[in-house]
């Protein structure tokens, strides 16, 4: 089975329902020796690929991963990336913003850590918390003490995805290419995994009564994100919904939307001039003496 990238594309101007997206889907591979091996072809052109990429220098590439909790943001990103140079990647993970930072505009503390030319930045969650989590508790719409009436919710939210959509506009074209992943879990997959992480003893650090407590509002949140998806997908920014409830499908259709995008730079190394070449020439000579 091929993995198609735009099977997982939402277009730009499109009215996002959940109900109307899996997932899961079908592997597409017919064994874990097949998957390994699958991911490891993806692994081993992603390494070729973003070698390519540090050494060309006129782009810059930023995944971004919002899912909830237990999807699986953290494996994809550890599997994904195994073979990119650590020179060249750079990862984020952005918890509840500080007193210091809430002292900012929300797209603030995120600006600060975009990749330069050259490299892949990957932000674990994002500025897009403030359009999901904030929505679903907008009372934390008090800590950040904008200028509008917390109560005039409507408007804060379009003002926001105004922003975000400026915002990566503006990135995109001083060179900077944003994909986003929205890992699509279901809400039986995730009690599966909560209670995975409570009887088995090596993953009891990962859960903790704040999931519990966020899992009751689990309808609020698929309106949020529906409604984040529909606003801010756009061509030059696109969001991409990836069913998650088998991990190792995540894997590989994140890994392959990430080459069919850099492939589609066309990139090249960086050719020399007749001079440079010829200065290279004699530090040859010189070596071989």
């Amino acid at each position: 089975m091929k993995i198609k990238s735009e099977d997982f594309l939402v277009k730009e101007g499109d009215k996002v329902d959940l109900s109307k997206w899996s997932s899961y889907i079908e592997p597409p591979y017919k064994s874990n020796k097949k998957y390994k091996k699958f991911l490891e072809d993806h692994v081993s052109q992603l390494s070729e690929m973003q070698q390519l990429h540090y050494a060309r220098g006129k782009h810059a590439i930023l995944l971004i991963f919002q899912a909830m909790d237990a999807a699986g943001k953290d494996g994809a990103i550890k599997h994904v990336m195994s073979g990119i140079n650590p020179q060249g990647c750079q990862v984020f993970s952005f918890k509840s913003p500080s007193a210091s930072e809430l002292q900012h505009d929300f797209l603030w503390r995120t600006t600060r850590n975009l990749p330069e030319r050259g490299r892949i930045g990957i932000f674990n969650r994002s500025y897009y918390e403030e359009v999901l989590i904030v929505r679903v508790h907008p009372d934390m719409l008090i800590n950040e003490a904008i200028f509008d009436s917390p109560k005039n919710h409507a408007k804060i939210w379009h003002e926001r995805y105004r922003s975000i959509n400026d915002m990566e506009n503006h990135l995109y074209t001083n060179g900077t290419h944003i994909i986003k992943f929205f890992l699509y879990l279901s809400k039986e997959e995730q009690r599966k995994r909560f209670l995975a992480r409570i009887d088995e003893p090596d993953k009891n650090w990962k859960f903790s009564m704040a999931d519990i407590k966020e899992r009751k509002f689990w309808d609020s949140y698929m309106n949020a994100y529906e409604e984040c998806l529909s606003n801010t997908s756009t061509k030059k920014s696109p969001w991409y919904i990836v069913p998650a409830d088998d991990k190792h499908t995540a894997r590989l259709i994140v890994s392959q939307i990430l080459l069919d995008t850099m492939k589609g730079l066309k990139m090249s190394y960086p050719k020399i001039s007749a001079e440079r070449r010829a200065e290279l020439l004699l530090i040859r000579k010189e070596l071989v003496k």
